[in-house]
């Protein structure tokens, strides 16, 4: 468990870290990327302020320097259902989405914004409330870090149940393969609308679910329901194709119709696009 949560620290840190560095390379601008900082030690500062870290790195003495906490709270909806599990390659859908929550909530604490953490399949598996205060992130990291993809979806009872908890306005951040019905999910997400949540929704695919570039013939089981077809793929892959554009297509129609930021991510993908839908969001919020 130790080396899971080390390796998940290590990874969102450098995305967000790299993800920082490129940001204030480019071009884009309206937004902005305040974080703790640090300041000489002038006598009479409290001793519980220095940066015992940076001073054993640099043998001088600094002051944690920290802005006050915003208003936002962030609640990250990640699912762990066991259609999450697939991957086509090296990279599960469940690791890139737990690296992107795990990224997102670093980012966050960054902002000196609370965030929260939900862990659901076709129940709620736990529920880290919102929190901006130290020690916060192992806290999320450890909970991202012991799940593991098992049982079905049921993604819009999440979100109903979760759009009833939460009372205060927010910034709602959907995790997911979306693998159910998408009528059901959009309505769960206008739940969160009705209520005057903002709403992002990350959907997750696996690069092979987006071209279905598969060569021979192949047997094609439900992670969920453990039910089986067997079929040659190039026979199907012009419907798959159609079938797949249809639903992805009334989700996003669906979402902006909704005015919720929708973003199709397939884990061969970095993570960039999503750090900046974050950030473009907060932006319009404050």
């Amino acid at each position: 468990m130790v080396s899971k949560l080390d390796a998940l620290e290590l990874r969102a840190r450098m995305v967000v870290e790299g993800f920082i560095a490129g940001l204030h390379k480019s071009p884009f601008h309206g937004f902005s990327v305040e974080f703790a900082e640090r300041r000489h030690y002038i006598p009479g500062d409290p001793i519980k302020l220095v940066d015992w870290k940076h001073y054993a790195k640099s043998d001088r003495y600094f002051i944690k320097q920290y802005e006050e906490e915003t208003n936002l709270k962030s609640y990250l909806l990640l699912d762990v259902s066991k259609s999450m599990g697939y991957s086509s390659g090296a990279v599960q859908k469940s690791e890139y989405a737990a690296t992107l929550a795990a990224s997102l909530a670093y980012l966050n604490l960054k902002q000196r914004d609370a965030v929260g953490l939900v862990t659901f399949d076709e129940n709620i598996r736990s529920f880290v409330p919102p929190s901006s205060k130290s020690g916060h992130l192992v806290r999320l990291l450890k909970e991202i870090s012991a799940q593991r993809p098992s049982d079905k979806t049921n993604i819009a009872a999440t979100l109903h149940v979760m759009a009833e908890r939460i009372k205060r306005r927010g910034l709602v951040i959907l995790i997911s393969d979306l693998l159910d019905d998408p009528a059901k999910i959009i309505s769960g997400l206008k739940h969160f609308r009705h209520d005057k949540h903002e709403v992002i929704v990350f959907h997750i695919v696996d690069p092979r679910e987006r071209d279905f570039a598969f060569q021979d013939e192949a047997i094609f089981k439900d992670m969920e329901t453990g039910e089986e077809i067997t079929t040659v793929p190039w026979q199907i892959k012009k419907a798959y194709a159609e079938s797949f554009k249809e639903f992805t297509s009334k989700l996003s129609l669906d979402c902006h119709q909704s005015r919720i930021d929708y973003h199709i991510l397939d884990t061969s993908q970095p993570f960039d696009t999503a750090l900046y839908t974050f950030l473009a969001k907060r932006a319009r919020l404050f």
